[in-house]
């Protein structure tokens, strides 16, 4: 695959973007004359880094409403289009892109906008570029690939050939089905882009929120395969016009284009196709992993957070477990789940609450395959990390995670026994908490397409539908990520608005982290009764709550005032699933514990209760600040 990326799809200056480009591993770039108006650069000086860095001008942006126009303004643009060719030269560029045109006063002629296109190709062939047609959805009239495809063939000319964008195609026209039909030699330039599930027109969808492939709800693989078995042999080029992107760290957003382009390639070797230069026709990639759950949740802490961290654990029923065999690092444990508090000096963890504080520093995830992960994780170029160990203790390779914390990689024969000598301290009873149900992480804006991509591609994760919902003090994004079995659960969440209780979290960690653990059991009537026995106050939940619930959600009396009596909420799915859970206050005003049981196959996370758990937690935060 020749991996190309428009310019403007990065924020910087044009020199800052280049650099990012190349290095991320990219050989060609689509520039636009708005780059190079905005660039102190000239156009030799551009070509001269170009060449030196190792990229090539695939597209150039630079005419709108030269075809099917009337006759004194096509004359004018063909008089414009001698200095647009000369440029080109200069750069190097051997395509000129020209949209379908959105003059009003464009005329409704197939043949006349032929003619147009065929008078510009034979003008452009004495300086040897061709010419890219693409329809599009603000056109005034050639608004499907299929159209543009038309007047292309009646142009009958070898330097006019059709660009086609997965985004148009499979949002802004819908015209993705008959592509294939179109000989690949006619096709001259590919542009990729993916779109989350908005509600929202296609033009302002497809100018403020694409995002790379994989990072949204489009088939974007699907239209490569299809564009492939056209014969097409050319460049393939991510146009991503995102505002949030364009506000991200340019070499991060560099990378996640390239990593984004690897995970369309091996989704069609996954679908059995042959993708043209494809880095996968020699060898497959390597597996992702197969069932994979966490093995330990490990808390970057000091002296003071672990002895306070370590008393709330226990009131959640968590006995201290063991001590480190060469750090100074604790266990707790119940059920399945394993909390580890690291105090250590020199340690990652130490460096990381220097930081961020009290968070989550990393995540042990036990897996059949962590030698494929990490393998997977060299492939996208994401970075290791390997923590200094003592003797006989467990090599436990670690990722870094797009905020710098670790997922380390733990087989399947890992043993807490292996690193701590273990002991049993039960100073309190278990409460019933077997297993992690799921952990959120809260993201700063414009970086949840990083960190789905991240989840994709490193671990399989499937995304769900994105959700907004009600904070008091705005609106909360919520993207939840989960593995085939349904047992692996990461949501993310994020918000634009500064006074929500998310955002107020990234404001405490100075950055991302986990503001969620989420523990099942299996009888959360009995669980959250012991935590209060133990002194744990549970988040007082508002009686107006309980009333709704009983008159329009059709609960049981009896079981209302169940729940009302134990500040648990409650969730149906319709089809005799059932949910409760119940939340801890923030500890710190960094993350909160969840308690959750799931009943007849329900598989949500009762967001439906979200803005009510919101509100009194905005509530408590706005009473900490005046206290």
């Amino acid at each position: 695959m020749q991996r190309s990326i428009a310019v403007v799809s990065l924020g910087g200056g044009l020199q800052e973007k280049l650099y990012a480009i190349a290095a991320a591993g990219f050989t060609q770039v689509e520039l636009t004359e708005s780059d190079l108006l905005l660039s102190d650069m000239r156009p030799d000086e551009i070509r001269q880094l170009l060449d030196e860095i190792g990229l090539s001008v695939s597209v150039f942006h630079a005419m709108s409403d030269v075809e099917a126009v009337p006759d004194p303004e096509f004359h004018r643009s063909l008089h414009r289009v001698e200095r647009k060719f000369e440029l080109m030269r200069e750069l190097g560029a051997p395509l000129l892109l020209v949209s379908a045109s959105t003059n009003p006063d464009a005329i409704d002629d197939d043949e006349l906008g032929a003619q147009h296109l065929r008078k510009l190709a034979e003008k452009a062939a004495g300086y040897g570029i061709r010419i890219g047609y693409e329809a599009s959805a603000s056109a005034r009239h050639v608004r499907k690939a299929g159209h543009a495809w038309n007047i292309v063939r009646r142009a009958d000319h070898p330097g006019v050939g059709l660009v086609v964008d997965s985004f148009e195609a499979l949002v802004g026209t819908g015209d993705a089905t008959n592509l294939a039909a179109i000989p690949g030699e006619r096709i001259f330039m590919v542009q990729l882009a993916d779109a989350p599930s908005l509600q929202i027109d296609a033009v302002t969808l497809g100018r403020h929120f694409r995002s790379f492939p994989g990072q949204g709800v489009l088939d974007v693989a699907g239209f490569v395969a299809n564009i492939s078995d056209t014969g097409y042999a050319g460049a393939y080029s991510l146009e991503v016009l995102n505002d949030e992107v364009r506000a991200a760290p340019v070499r991060q957003s560099a990378l996640d284009a390239m990593r984004s382009l690897t995970f369309i390639e091996e989704q069609i070797f996954h679908a059995g196709k042959m993708l043209r230069n494809s880095a996968f026709v020699e060898s497959a990639p390597p597996a992702l992993p197969g069932d994979a759950s966490i093995g330990f949740i490990e808390f970057a802490v000091d002296a003071s957070s672990r002895q306070a961290l370590g008393h709330w654990l226990q009131s959640l029923g968590f006995s201290s477990a063991g001590r480190h065999r060469s750090k100074d690092v604790d266990l707790y444990r119940q059920g399945d789940v394993f909390i580890v508090l690291n105090a250590g000096r020199d340690t990652f963890a130490h460096y990381y609450h220097h930081l961020h504080g009290i968070s989550v520093c990393a995540i042990g995830m036990r897996l059949s395959n962590p030698a494929d992960v990490m393998a997977r994780a060299a492939l996208y170029q994401y970075k290791h990390y390997q923590e200094r160990r003592g003797p006989q203790e467990y090599d436990m390779p670690a990722v870094r995670s797009p905020d710098g914390s670790l997922i380390h990689l733990l087989g399947s024969d890992y043993s807490a026994a292996q690193d701590f000598v273990l002991h049993e301290t039960r100073t309190v009873s278990p409460v019933g908490i077997n297993r992690v149900d799921h952990m959120a992480r809260a993201v700063p804006p414009g970086q949840m397409g990083a960190w789905i991509l991240f989840y994709r591609t490193i671990l399989g994760l499937v995304p769900e539908k994105a959700l907004n919902i009600a904070d008091p003090h705005g609106t909360v994004s919520s993207t939840a990520l989960r593995d085939r079995s349904n047992q692996l659960r990461l949501p993310l969440t994020c918000s634009d608005n500064s006074g929500t209780v998310v955002a107020r979290a990234l404001t405490n960690f100075g950055g991302a982290g986990v503001n969620q653990i989420a523990f099942e059991t299996a009888d959360i009537f009995s669980s959250v009764a012991a935590i209060r026995t133990n002194g744990m106050p549970l988040l007082k939940i508002p009686a107006n709550y309980y009333r709704k619930l009983e008159e329009d959600r059709d609960v049981p009396q009896g079981l209302v005032r169940k729940l009302e009596e134990a500040n648990i909420l409650y969730d149906a799915d319709g089809k005799g699933g059932e949910f409760f859970h119940a939340y801890t206050d923030f500890f710190g005003g960094r993350f909160f514990f969840e308690i959750v049981q799931r009943t007849g196959g329900y598989d949500r996370y009762g967001e439906v209760n979200s803005p009510v758990r919101l509100a009194v937690q905005a509530r408590h935060k706005l009473r900490s600040t005046h206290d």
